[in-house]
């Protein structure tokens, strides 16, 4: 099975880190996001070939990880021109054309998700055209709680709430059906996805476990730690 990693981004909000990479090699604890990625892909869901939907800087990538990397295939999908997640994977897909499942992750997530469960539950709802994993809605801001005389009554420094869902950036797509619904230049999240929506096509894989997207300074230092800290 194959997996696109969607490595186009400038990285803007990540400078000056990403000034002479792009954001799949920023180290994460002295290791690049993409290698996690690679070995998470390979252990969990049993990846065996990875594309870079890429651009900016695409040559580090390229230098870095040639051909293979940890027993995993590698080869490079590159945009001449920033395509947006929709129309990176439509390129991607027309280089290696499937009709079948494969696995779509943004560049800058590193997550414990257990992917073949996710595969084996998108197999078990027979033909569907996508899977989307969603996790729940953490707040980045602490919250005040107050009572109805307006006191306050304590805080909570950004907390979750289990029942409100986002985008968490790891998709299962049928190849074949979701192909004819990407945008030549756009994203999958605006284009796509409403349109399997309204047919009922778009399934989700809600998830509570570890799951962090870095797109700051901010958001790479709190993974750090997070990483370090003792179990």
């Amino acid at each position: 099975m194959r997996a696109i990693i969607l490595s186009g981004g400038l990285g803007m909000r990540l400078r000056p880190l990403t000034d002479d990479k792009p954001k799949a090699l920023i180290p994460v604890n002295g290791r690049p996001i993409a290698e996690y990625q690679i070995e998470w892909l390979a252990k969990q869901g049993g990846i065996g070939a990875v594309t870079f939907a890429c651009g900016y800087k695409w040559e580090r990538l390229k230098d870095h990880f040639g051909s293979s990397f940890a027993g995993v295939e590698i080869d490079y999908s590159v945009e001449d021109e920033p395509l947006g997640t929709g129309g990176g994977i439509r390129q991607a897909l027309l280089k290696h054309r499937s009709e079948d499942a494969l696995v779509v992750t943004n560049g800058d997530i590193i997550t414990d998700l257990p992917l073949k469960r996710m595969l084996d539950e998108y197999q078990q709802a027979g033909g569907i055209s996508a899977s989307m994993l969603v996790v729940p809605y953490r707040s980045r801001f602490g919250v005040v709680k107050i009572d109805k005389l307006k006191t306050i009554r304590g805080f909570e420094e950004k907390p979750a709430f289990p029942d409100v869902w986002i985008n968490g950036g790891v998709y299962v797509l049928n190849g074949a059906k979701v192909a004819k619904l990407l945008p030549e230049k756009g994203d999958i999240e605006r284009e796509t996805f409403p349109k399997l929506v309204t047919h009922g096509e778009l399934l989700s894989y809600p998830y509570y476990g570890e799951w962090s997207f870095i797109d700051s300074i901010k958001d790479l230092m709190e993974l750090e730690a997070s990483m370090k800290a003792p179990v």
